[in-house]
């Protein structure tokens, strides 16, 4: 096709110059015997249906639109690698497939990974054959029903209901083939520190030889404000020190502008890669968030990512920016991304526009005391730390939410435990919220779910001070210990505009206003107790948009306003005196 759907790099933060988007039309079919035929399919040269990727089938997007459950979905496509790369590995990526993924070339296997959320790629060069047709055949495995992995808000029933949602099959982000030279850069961290603005830059190689050195020059608007030069080892970092110190902050997300290189001994530049970084600091003291050495008040909204034409994909990288756009119109300085794991150009653009953000696992769906599916989730969990830990705007890090009553409190306190530990290890530089709401066990931030609808009785309850604040399962959690208090689940108001047919299976929390007065009132209301409390330190509204039955958004499922933004500004804008 001309003009194939998101065709914008999808790793903003390890760009390369020569890379092939897979994105556009594909073959498609659904297997209803899960693995019949596997042979004549990994071989195929073509199904029977086109879909649309990087949609997934269930979205109007896809030209699928298919909502029942899929167990088992293949794809095919045709690709040409350019005779050009010869010589060199090339990599094929995928932005994430839901959930288990087997890929094949001309029938040759390429790799298996297993996580709904995470990104991944396979080393394909041997199967290649360079300048000639081939067919790439994907298989995808998807089973929400099982218990067995993590699905977030998808519903494990036939149709959407009550917090549940549309299911996501197969390959929902992009797909892309990558041109990577023999000796490479391979990954990348940065470690800001905003005391001293410095900035700490560790990266990892792909086969580098003894007396190869790798290079980096950072610039700030254009000016070159730091370099390195240095061995390619293990464990070899550079401690950049900036001559002009910008820090990343939501009113001045200053970046830095990042060239790195890998070179032979001789000089020769082996690798290029192009990148960026933002200096700032997370600390806890005294009950409160710290950004930068100042207290921070996080005025928080709950954003699920879901999009009426495209399920959990963004129909353009310009949708991505126009939710933060929105959020902050309405007076937000951050958002908390509930059950789902946004892509990385999310991030990149809540970077670029200053936008705190929580990244959270979809981590409802799988059984906790169940040791093999409480290992997925830890694997792909660790997996989305180490992709996203670069992001100055993620703020704080949820692998749970809301711990399931079903689940031995001992079996949930081992895993919330262990979320807690990999991700401390994987990234000691921000709070670790253990889970959001309930039960914490291990956690550096203390999070309450709170969806009282009367502003003074929502008062009442949580304007119990520290020690004794207001907890929602005191009886199975860990102590209070002075933890900084969020409110990160509030309000969830229901307001469905006259203009539309209300539907019987539409909800918010609470009984619904008669009129805007009296929402705008309740929300008021509600904010007030909050800002009022001294002991809490930020909050999270209930919720951006509206996701398909469930009607408390601020803005409909399109994203078109319910109230004027002005309204909702003067509200949200304000933090305590």
């Amino acid at each position: 096709m001309d003009h194939p759907p998101r065709p914008e790099y999808p790793r903003p933060q390890f760009v390369r110059s020569e890379w092939l988007g897979l994105n556009g039309v594909w073959s498609f079919t659904v297997d209803p015997a899960s693995g019949a035929d596997h042979d004549a399919r990994r071989t195929s040269t073509g199904f029977e249906r086109p879909i649309l990727v990087p949609f997934p089938p269930e979205s109007a997007l896809s030209r699928v639109h298919h909502t029942d459950f899929m167990a088992s979905v293949w794809y095919h496509r045709e690709l040409t690698v350019p005779e050009a790369w010869a010589g060199r590995r090339v990599l094929l990526h995928f932005g994430a497939v839901d959930y288990e993924c087997h890929a094949y070339l001309d029938g040759v296997p390429l790799g298996r990974h297993i996580g709904g959320s995470s990104s991944f790629s396979f080393d394909i060069t041997a199967a290649i054959r360079f300048g000639e047709p081939q067919h790439l055949v994907v298989h995808a495995l998807d089973d929400v029903r099982s218990r067995q992995q993590p699905a977030g808000k998808q519903s494990a029933a036939r149709e959407s209901f009550h917090v549940f949602y549309t299911r996501v099959t197969g390959i929902w982000q992009s797909v892309w083939l990558e041109a990577v030279p023999q000796r490479s850069l391979e990954r990348v961290r940065f470690v800001p520190d905003a005391g001293t603005g410095r900035l700490l830059v560790e990266p990892t190689f792909a086969n580098a030889w003894p007396g190869d050195r790798w290079a980096l020059r950072a610039r700030l608007e254009g000016r070159e404000v730091a370099r390195f030069e240095g061995p390619a080892a293990p464990g070899t970092f550079a401690d950049l020190e900036p001559s002009t110190v910008r820090l990343w902050t939501p009113d001045t997300p200053h970046l830095y502008d990042l060239e790195l290189e890998l070179r032979s001994r001789t000089g020769d530049v082996l690798d290029h890669v192009t990148s960026y970084a933002g200096i700032r600091t997370v600390e806890l003291g005294d009950g409160r968030v710290w950004l930068n050495g100042e207290p921070i008040y996080q005025r928080l909204v709950l954003d699920q990512g879901y999009y009426p034409d495209g399920v959990w994909t963004a129909p353009s990288d310009a949708a991505l920016r126009q939710d933060i756009d929105r959020a902050k119109a309405l007076g937000f300085n951050g958002a908390r991304l509930h059950q789902k794991a946004f892509e990385e150009r999310y991030h990149a653009w809540a970077d670029r526009l200053g936008f705190l953000t929580w990244a959270e696992a979809p981590s409802w769906g799988f059984d906790e005391a169940d040791p093999e599916a409480a290992r997925r989730f830890l694997s792909e969990w660790d997996e989305l730390v180490l992709r996203d830990r670069n992001h100055p705007s993620i703020v704080t890090w949820t692998p749970l939410n809301e711990s399931d009553p079903a689940v031995p409190p001992d079996a949930h306190a081992r895993l919330a435990i262990e979320a807690w530990t990999r991700t401390r290890a994987l990234d000691p530089t921000r709070p670790i919220n253990d889970t959001s709401g309930w039960v914490h066990v291990r956690t550096d931030l203390w999070t309450v779910h709170c969806y009282e609808q009367d502003p003074n009785v929502f008062r009442s309850l949580l304007s119990r001070r520290p020690p004794d604040v207001y907890r929602n399962v005191p009886e199975l959690e860990a102590d209070y210990q002075g933890q900084p208090y969020l409110v990160d689940e509030f309000g969830g108001i229901k307001w469905v505009p006259g203009s539309e047919i209300e539907r019987p299976a539409d909800w918010g929390y609470g009984s619904d206003p008669p009129d805007e007065a009296s929402f705008l009132e309740r929300l008021e209301g509600l904010v007030d107790a909050l800002l009022d409390l001294p002991h809490v330190s930020g909050y999270c509204y209930t919720q951006l948009t509206d996701v398909e039955q469930e009607r408390n958004g601020l803005l409909n499922e399109d994203r078109s306003p319910k109230f004027a933004d002005e309204r909702l500004r003067r509200i949200f804008e304000r933090s305590p005196a």
